[in-house]
């Protein structure tokens, strides 16, 4: 590929960030692409090199045979049907034209065939036995610089590249040289920084996806495909899984000013993340046999696997290590007298020392606790509710001024934070802190100037000199160990925490269900001796026909529906004591449903003629129900009841009953003014008594119906429509005939 020219590359770099390198629509030119349609066998797309390299004369849209002949055809057609494509990869295809080996996989509903000339293993070259050796080595390696020194040499060795080295992805995108083996005559960047411009997160994402990547010659011209577009579905083809890909001209540029002709890339992945990069670099073109470049794949994979295990062992020894504070830390916070953050408070060193800590902080509703170097108190409260608008859990960073500016003011102090807060409605959170630290970090070339002035993107960077970056503002980074521990912490002080509401509710429950039976207890005598002395009174002066007594009578009349409603109230706290406490109990029994309607109707009928409302009852014949027939009564009659007082003059109000499965649904039908959307979610709350016209309401009716059908085994539910009425449904067990049972 020529050197593009300044005009070219300005114009490149404004493109880059967006550049489609998915779709490049072409080829690096020492292969072959053809794409083929399975369901017809026919060549959809082909490299324009295709015939040249294939010696034939074949052209998109005729089958495969006439590219490939039709005995390789057959021979390719076979193995596909009976083999993995991992298994087949590489498949060698003899043409007259020469022996090539054949990559395939497939995407987007074609079948991506890659032919490479044959290219042999150098004189006296044992692949396999390099790789077994390579192998073994690391999984003896005992540390991670071990396997990275290993992995780069062997690689060196078994490739021939003038460099490999081993890239580490870090967070923020930038990676670092962490191993790396090189020719004397090349500049090292062992320990070097690259910035995430180098790689932009495509780029990235396409590593991700596939193993290896080859360059053999970064001076190709890129062969185009033809057509240049799809077939089937006119759109440019997506070759993110090509291995013949041709690569950004940017990226081209940046190989050729790190003096980088042909380069090979290998993944490293961790949890399906792209970890870091084997790279190699050659000053001449190579190409690399496939032979080698699979061994290689090999090596990169064991590797990922290696740093994996190995990271993951040193995170096990990091965790380790804080558990026997963490359960001392635990066991203070469960047997703290108030707050569970008091048994931190009370141990503050320890509560510092567990995250390796300078300072830390501890805040309770109005109060904070400082220990060891600190902010001020009121700058601890300002990041403290700068930190509750992050999201919930563990949250830490070494570089806080970096999201936080105010915290610049004291990033001496404070430029490492760790934090957590419990979902509770009182302030509350537990801080650590680490101080800045002045370091010094080496750039391969200054990560923050472009080429020409430019500032956008990714930049084919002309100078990789080593260039150091005062860095301030940050702390040590927080360990896998450190992490853990406030997050065992935080779910330690959640359970304790969880565990003293459950006390305080049970202590809670217990307490007003003694209140509500001892209160019972005492009312009902006054209330029954209260209501036989009325009864009493009114015998007395039943004679006497004169106004005095006639006012008498009156009082005594309010009295009795004062104490009968008192009774009302009891037996209805009662009930909810026994609802809430699950120890509600029924005595269920079958049911004749008929019999059932005809006693509510006939006692429910008077209340209902006295608003002039009409009242029917209709339910399917020769049902059973498997209810208490008092408590049955009981739910009826509320919701009656209710209906009652709030359908108008000249309403009516239906209750039927159907079989719906294994139940009898009844309903309660009104005409009544209905209930707003708002408040039909909260009609089954206690002491819901919203709508007008029952002021005097406990609101317990409708809480404690539910409760009645709950025990039953059946669920009570309620829709209304504004101006048109309430339909109020609940379900109770079907009794089924014998013939059915």
């Amino acid at each position: 590929m020529r050197p593009v020219t300044e005009q070219e590359m300005s114009m490149l770099l404004k493109q880059c960030a967006d550049e489609p390198i998915r779709i490049p629509g072409a080829i690096q030119p020492h292969g072959v692409l053809l794409t083929v349609d399975e369901s017809s066998w026919t060549v959809q797309q082909a490299s324009a090199n295709a015939s040249e390299i294939l010696g034939v004369t074949a052209k998109p849209g005729q089958p495969l045979s006439d590219w490939l002949g039709a005995a390789q055809t057959q021979l390719l057609q076979d193995a596909l049907s009976s083999r993995s494509l991992d298994d087949l990869n590489p498949f060698l295809v003899n043409l007259p034209a020469g022996a090539l080996d054949a990559l395939f996989h497939r995407h987007d509903g074609l079948l991506f065939i890659e032919l490479e000339p044959s290219a042999d293993l150098p004189a006296g070259a044992s692949v396999d036995f390099h790789l077994m050796r390579t192998l073994r080595r690391l999984q003896g390696a005992k540390s991670l610089a071990d396997l990275y020194d290993i992995t780069v040499n062997e690689v060196r060795t078994l490739t021939g590249y003038d460099r490999v080295l081993i890239y580490r992805f870090e967070d923020q995108g930038h990676g670092q040289v962490v191993a790396e083996t090189t020719n004397a005559e090349l500049d090292a960047y062992q320990g070097l920084f690259f910035p995430a411009s180098d790689i932009p997160e495509q780029a990235r994402e396409l590593y991700r996806l596939n193993w290896l990547r080859v360059i053999p010659d970064a001076r190709y011209v890129p062969v185009p495909l033809v057509p240049a577009l799809r077939p089937d579905t006119g759109e440019p083809l997506d070759m993110s899984y090509a291995v013949l890909r041709s690569v950004s001209p940017v990226h081209c540029q940046y190989m050729q000013n790190m003096g980088v002709r042909s380069s090979m890339s290998i993944s490293l992945l961790k949890d399906d993340r792209l970890w870091g990069l084997i790279s190699c670099g050659n000053r001449e073109p190579l190409r690399v046999p496939h032979a080698i470049r699979a061994a290689c794949q090999t090596i990169g994979q064991v590797l990922s696997m290696q740093i994996s295990a190995l990271e993951d062992s040193q995170a096990r020894r990091e965790r380790h290590a804080k558990d026997e504070l963490l359960v001392s830390l635990a066991r203070s916070m469960a047997n703290a007298s108030d707050d569970v953050y008091h048994g931190l408070v009370e141990r503050g060193e320890d509560f510092i020392g567990l995250a390796d800590a300078t300072g830390g902080a501890v805040i309770i509703d109005d109060a904070v606790h400082l220990f060891g170097q600190c902010p001020s108190i009121e700058q601890v409260k300002s990041l403290f509710r700068w930190q509750q608008s992050r999201p919930a859990g563990v949250f830490e960073t070494s570089s806080l001024g970096s999201l936080f500016p105010e915290a610049k003011a004291y990033q001496r102090i404070v430029s490492g934070l760790l934090a957590f807060s419990l979902p509770k409605p009182v302030d509350n959170a537990v801080m650590w802190f680490r101080p800045e630290i002045n370091e010094t970090v080496a750039w391969s070339g200054n990560p923050t100037q472009a080429k020409g002035g430019a500032a956008n993107g990714l930049q084919p960077r002309e100078s990789f000199e080593v260039w150091k970056q005062q860095v301030d503002g940050s702390s040590r980074l927080w360990s896998v160990g450190d992490v853990y521990a406030a997050t065992d912490l935080r779910r330690s002080a959640l359970e304790s925490d969880l565990a003293r509401q459950v006390q305080r509710e049970q202590d809670a429950v217990r307490a007003r269900d003694e209140l509500v039976a001892v209160v019972s207890h005492d009312l009902r005598s006054p209330l029954t001796v209260i209501t036989m002395q009325c009864g009493m009174m009114q015998r007395v002066i039943a004679a006497d026909v004169s106004p005095a007594s006639k006012r008498l009578n009156s009082a005594i009349d309010t009295l009795q529906r004062a104490t009968t409603r008192m009774t009302s109230l009891l037996e209805d706290l009662l009930d909810t004591s026994k609802i809430e406490a699950g120890r509600y109990l029924i005595d269920a029994q079958p049911l004749e449903l008929s019999q059932f309607f005809e006693d509510a109707w006939t006692l429910l009928t008077p209340l209902a003629l006295n608003k002039f409302v009409s009242l029917t009852f209709v339910g399917e014949p020769d049902l059973r129900i498997l209810a208490d027939p008092e408590r049955m009564y009981q739910v009826l009659s509320n919701l009656v009841g209710n209906a009652i007082k709030f359908t108008p003059k000249e309403g009516t109000i239906s209750v039927t009953a159907n079989v719906e499965g294994e139940y009898v649904a009844i309903r309660v039908a009104d005409s009544g003014p209905g209930i707003a959307p708002d408040q039909l979610p909260h009609v089954f709350e206690r002491y819901w008594r919203i709508r007008e016209g029952n002021p005097s309401g406990t609101g317990l009716g409708l809480y404690i119906s539910q409760g009645i059908v709950k025990a039953h085994g059946g669920e009570l539910s309620a829709t209304s429509e504004m101006g048109v009425g309430s339909v109020f449904r609940f379900t109770v067990p079907l009794v089924k005939p014998l013939a059915m049972a």
